[in-house]
């Protein structure tokens, strides 16, 4: 049982870039593959796909070929969850990095929040 499933995404994607894996494989939840479609969209991972075996669902996530090292940081954890007002949404580094939130119209980078006005959980930080 695993008590964190998003810090041990996390974690599967940073211990495979520290390895220079290509790609990575993790068991399947929606919150899963709603950050795996922010990282995506800011191109921080190449792709990532759904497998279906006979009793689980995974999701291959292929890392990107020529990379930097990609910093992620879980912030909102299950013993502190980490509310944030839109008015309060920082910069990640300089405009390089996101913060993904959890908010009332779904996960979303900071970017994204600030434009519409939504506070919410801060979920992780990527750079």
């Amino acid at each position: 049982m695993n008590t964190d499933p998003i810090a041990d995404l996390l974690t599967r994607i940073r211990n495979a870039d520290s390895a220079h894996h290509q790609s990575v494989n993790v068991p399947y939840s929606t919150m899963k593959k709603n950050i795996l479609k922010v990282m995506k969209k800011y191109k921080f991972i190449e792709n990532y796909e759904i497998n279906q075996d006979d009793t689980h669902k995974t999701i291959d996530i292929t890392l990107k070929e020529d990379r930097e090292k990609i910093t992620l940081r879980r912030i909102s954890k299950p013993g502190q969850r980490i509310y944030v007002k839109s008015k309060d949404l920082k910069i990640i580094k300089s405009g390089l990095g996101i913060s993904i939130l959890s908010t009332p119209k779904g996960l979303m980078s900071n970017i994204e929040a600030r434009k519409g006005n939504l506070g919410g959980e801060i979920i992780c930080q990527i750079s």
